[in-house]
């Protein structure tokens, strides 16, 4: 399903981020005031995150959700 399969590049992209920051997961679930959980299963694509969600997660790395994009666009 095509929801799914965002869901794990999502996820991917969320950790990766975070791993390339040296953050745990719950530094960014502070700041965007989720519990570290929260952002281990959305890492694992258990979870699903609603735009808003995801918007305030990438925010929590200092991006914008257009930005998310442009860099899965450029495979980086």
């Amino acid at each position: 399903m095509a929801g799914e399969k965002l869901a794990r590049e999502f996820g991917a992209l969320v950790r990766r981020m975070r791993l390339e920051q040296g953050l745990s997961q719950e530094r960014p679930g502070g700041i965007c005031g989720l519990h570290r959980n929260c952002i281990g299963t959305i890492e694992r694509a258990e979870r699903i995150p609603s735009i808003v969600v995801a918007n305030k997660i990438v925010q929590a790395f200092g991006l914008s959700l257009s930005d998310l994009f442009l860099k899965k666009r450029e495979g980086g």
